[in-house]
């Protein structure tokens, strides 16, 4: 089966897809002939994510949606479905980004990424999980990040975060397969993705946010929010259960794997002169 023919009448859900990897896969998806449930909390990105696919010749639901707000992706689900009939794949990319060490962060930072990056998962894991084995042919795919595979200094609940998703997906992934459900279950880690989430991010008090965010678009986004879309769709299209995006993924999930706790005295001296 080729890769579009995988695809089309696919009813596709993808949160976040207002801009970087979550437009691309909307984008990717939409060449194939997939129709698509997109949302995001940014409803002008989100507007343009639509108009782009539509001129691809997809059909789209767009709606603004905050994934944390579990009550409201229920919902959305409901719609969804209510919509298209059926779904079978689901994306739950919507993601955002908190720089600062423990000592320094607020109770209040932590939760919030917390709600986000790992209850937004849960929750659209949740709302759809019966949905897709109904349809008898459907596929989580859930983003976590190269920092749900080594922890570094400064990025202590993105790490909890994207831990976080990557043992739920994991488990999840078993359960469907001791279930012998109809639904296969795949973790994503991008490494280095040139999108706006570093721009976007918040900081701790004492953080120069503006100098964090140049260093990693400069020196580590280095690959484009297509190249992470074509990995994800082909690692789906193959029922991978990890897709790692980029080389700098595979190779820290290498040097992790064989270092073991070791690397975590490599990591922080390696970043001990980007901390305050």
């Amino acid at each position: 089966m080729s890769d579009d023919a995988y695809f089309k009448n696919k009813v596709c859900v993808i949160t976040g897809a207002g801009s970087g990897i979550g437009r691309a896969l909307a984008e990717n998806l939409a060449k194939r002939g997939a129709e698509l449930a997109l949302s995001d909390i940014d409803a002008e990105g989100l507007a343009e994510t639509v108009r782009r696919c539509e001129q691809l010749g997809a059909k789209v639901k767009s709606d603004r949606l905050n994934v944390a707000e579990r009550e409201a992706v229920l919902l959305y689900a409901d719609a969804v479905k209510a919509h298209f009939g059926v779904v079978h794949q689901v994306y739950n990319n919507a993601g955002i980004a908190f720089h600062g060490e423990v000592l320094r962060s607020e109770f209040k930072d932590i939760e919030r990424i917390m709600d986000v990056d790992f209850w937004g998962v849960v929750n659209g894991t949740k709302a759809f999980l019966p949905m897709l084995i109904e349809s008898g042919d459907g596929h989580v795919v859930n983003v976590s990040s190269l920092f749900g595979l080594i922890a570094v200094p400064g990025q202590s609940a993105y790490n909890s975060a994207k831990f976080a998703v990557r043992g739920f997906t994991e488990s999840l992934r078993q359960e469907m397969l001791v279930g012998k459900h109809p639904v296969k279950v795949t973790c994503v880690h991008p490494g280095g993705i040139k999108t706006a989430v570093a721009r976007n991010a918040t900081y701790a008090e004492g953080i120069d946010g503006k100098s964090a965010a140049s260093m990693f678009d400069k020196k580590l986004a280095i690959h484009t929010p297509e190249m992470a879309a074509q990995t994800i769709t082909e690692g789906v299209r193959k029922g991978h259960g990890r897709v790692l995006i980029g080389w700098e993924a595979k190779l820290l999930d290498v040097f992790v794997r064989v270092t073991a706790s070791g690397y975590q005295r490599i990591a922080a001296a390696v970043n001990r002169p980007f901390l305050p």
